[in-house]
């Protein structure tokens, strides 16, 4: 996207993946607003991004008139809109038949909303503000991001949720390329394999050795650097769009 200046909206920007990109994008010159609901870490990631370059915005991605009401304002701070990256997300862990009884239905309802209706919300809201953008080299006008995973196409024993609302992130990026062609906007997947995350800070070392293990080579878990290395590259080159890029090692999810 260069030479334009990158004015992006991040979502689940406050940690993990989220913070590791709008880092990466701060440090190219690039100005962020985080759309998070993590009130707690958003004054850190703000310090840690400067103010002048950054700001926190509550946003509950499945909210359709909050999103919009917030990717209007944020396109305001950042002076314009030409990049989203959707890392919003929740594992949504569970068994369709559980040792007291099957799933309820809320439990997968709520995985789907959050991960892929909010992955949507959040896309469509932007894409709206991207189309009034003035175009850039080859007539771009922006490009979406969003995250996926690997168990979209692996989905592991407990996962039925959580890979059928990813699988759905997959699935929409290529019509949604094509629909957004004619605005010269962009739409991109990533599909991580196992990264470091506050989630997997929390187990044991010996789980931490067991995942690493399973990974081909490099035998150990991504980090949030590489995933934002990879945003930054989607967002630079332009022919790259609507295709789901794996990111992961080579690894390929086991049953349980």
């Amino acid at each position: 996207m260069q030479p334009q200046t990158v004015r992006a909206i991040v979502t689940g920007g406050v940690s993990g993946l989220g913070l590791a990109v709008a880092r990466r994008l701060v440090a190219d010159g690039g100005r962020v607003a985080l759309f998070d609901v993590n009130d707690d870490k958003a004054a850190a990631a703000v310090d840690t991004l400067g103010a002048d370059h950054a700001r926190y915005f509550r946003t509950d991605v499945t909210d359709e008139a909050q999103v919009a009401a917030n990717v209007a304002a944020a396109s305001e701070f950042l002076g314009g809109l030409n990049v989203l990256v959707n890392c919003a997300g929740i594992l949504g862990a569970g068994r369709v038949l559980g040792k007291e009884a099957p799933m309820p239905l809320a439990n997968f309802r709520n995985t789907v909303l959050v991960n892929l209706v909010g992955s949507f919300n959040v896309a469509k809201a932007a894409a709206d503000a991207m189309q009034g953008q003035s175009p850039g080299e080859d007539g771009e006008r922006g490009v979406i991001v969003n995250t996926a995973s690997v168990a979209a196409f692996e989905g592991q024993i407990g996962q039925a949720a959580y890979s059928a609302s990813k699988g759905g992130v997959v699935g929409m990026t290529l019509p949604m390329a094509r629909e957004l062609s004619r605005f010269g906007i962009r739409v991109m997947t990533v599909a991580p394999g196992i990264f470091w995350t506050p989630m997997v800070d929390g187990m044991s070392e010996a789980v931490q050795q067991s995942l690493s293990a399973s990974i081909p080579f490099p035998s150990r878990l991504g980090q949030p650097d590489e995933y934002a290395d990879t945003v930054a590259f989607i967002v630079r080159n332009r022919y790259l769009n609507g295709e789901t890029i794996r990111l992961d090692g080579a690894v390929r999810l086991a049953p349980k």
